[in-house]
């Protein structure tokens, strides 16, 4: 089992940054890739990045020139910069680690989610 603690959401204007952190503790081994997640209201979670332990990254066109993923894997955190912050991107993010060590199809987990609100 793995889980997934985040912090950093919050109350920011648009064309302002933030910086999200999650830190992984438990079977941190056996992750394979974390990521971010959001869902915003009455729309489906989405991918926003996430990077693999090869150092290989996926962005959501949305954000690919705004948001930066990085990863401690020392530390176990991955953490997302956000950049020229848009009220389109206000949702509540979520911390996400995958692993395939227990399963070949896959294991998800999940932080409980922090929000970021972009609003004047």
């Amino acid at each position: 089992q793995v889980q997934l603690v985040e912090s950093g959401g919050g109350l920011v204007q648009p064309g302002g940054s933030l910086r999200l952190s999650c830190v992984a503790s438990g079977s941190t081994f056996s992750i394979n890739a974390m990521g971010w997640y959001r869902q915003a209201p009455g729309k489906e979670r989405e991918l926003v990045a996430a990077e693999a332990n090869d150092g290989s990254t996926d962005y959501a066109d949305s954000v690919s020139d705004r948001f930066t993923i990085s990863r401690d894997n020392a530390k176990n955190t991955v953490s997302l910069q956000m950049n020229v912050l848009k009220p389109e991107d206000t949702a509540v993010y979520y911390c996400n680690a995958v692993s395939y060590f227990y399963s070949a199809s896959g294991m998800n987990y999940w932080g409980k989610g922090t929000l970021v609100t972009v609003s004047s």
